[in-house]
């Protein structure tokens, strides 16, 4: 994770500073002191992403962190300290926020849906709705705010859904090749009705079934039928408005791709002292 992590915030520092920070050379380059400071109440995370903005432009630059990621921050608070070189500093500002205020973002609304079901046994999962190159940080974000990671790409999980299920023939054929290919990866299964539910627990050797688009009333009925002898997921138009009734059937795991999409970046600034 450290190599590619580095790889994401050289990538990001290129992108911004490309030939030269032109503004920046305009600045006598001597020890500067400054502080990043959170303008509203917010769950922090991206904080290694934000540091190593600063210390691949200045590899003897001081970092106080106030706050630990996954911590909650107070309107106003004062997220870090930082000690260095004036001409790194500026040229790091903006690359080094945009991680935190976006990660940030992303932890935020993932305690905030997590915090509205906490009063049941559902848990809250990602999607690989991520934004692009940011998918390891955007799935931290989500377990700094208290979520799980759902499967982190295309490599790690067989995961079948309508699309695959139709080009295989059927549900039974799709599963079955699935387990004789892949013994040791976890096995998802997408299921739109009912009636598909019976025919994933019939066959059995399933990991997980993803119940798309049931409502509420359909996904109690779900629950009931797999009776625990398969964890259940929730997924499809879910959002805060209608969470807790989700959770409140029972289901094992909910999936909201917003908490990575559909976010609000965090208001953060960079102050010279």
């Amino acid at each position: 994770m450290p190599k590619l992590m580095r790889q994401i915030v050289l990538s990001a520092l290129s992108e911004d500073i490309g030939t030269g920070d032109i503004s920046s050379s305009l600045l006598e380059d001597k020890l500067t002191s400054a502080k990043i400071i959170c303008r509203q109440g917010a769950v922090i995370s991206g904080i290694e992403y934000a540091a190593l903005c600063f210390t691949e432009l200045d590899p003897n630059i001081a970092i106080e962190w106030q706050i630990e990621e996954g911590g909650v921050s107070e309107p106003g608070q004062v997220l870090c300290l930082l000690k260095g070189r004036s001409r790194a500093m500026i040229s790091a500002e903006r690359a080094a926020l945009n991680f935190l205020q976006t990660l940030s973002a992303t932890a935020t609304q993932t305690r905030h849906l997590s915090d509205l079901i906490s009063h049941t046994k559902t848990k809250l999962l990602d999607t690989r709705k991520t934004l692009p190159n940011l998918r390891h940080a955007q799935k931290q974000a989500v377990k700094s705010g208290g979520g799980i990671n759902h499967r982190m790409g295309l490599y790690d999980c067989v995961m079948l859904k309508e699309n695959h299920i139709a080009a295989i023939g059927s549900l039974e054929g799709a599963i079955g090749r699935a387990l004789e290919s892949f013994p040791d990866k976890p096995l998802i299964v997408e299921v739109e009705t009912l009636d598909q539910l019976d025919q994933a627990l019939a066959v059995g050797g399933v990991t997980r079934i993803l119940c798309d688009n049931f409502d509420p009333r359909v996904l109690a009925d779900a629950v009931s039928k797999a009776n625990g002898k398969c964890p259940l997921e929730a997924s499809g138009n879910i959002d805060e408005t209608n969470i807790q009734e989700y959770a409140e059937t029972g289901v094992d795991y909910i999936s909201i791709g917003a908490i990575t999409k559909h976010i609000r970046a965090i208001d953060l600034s960079l102050q010279f002292d």
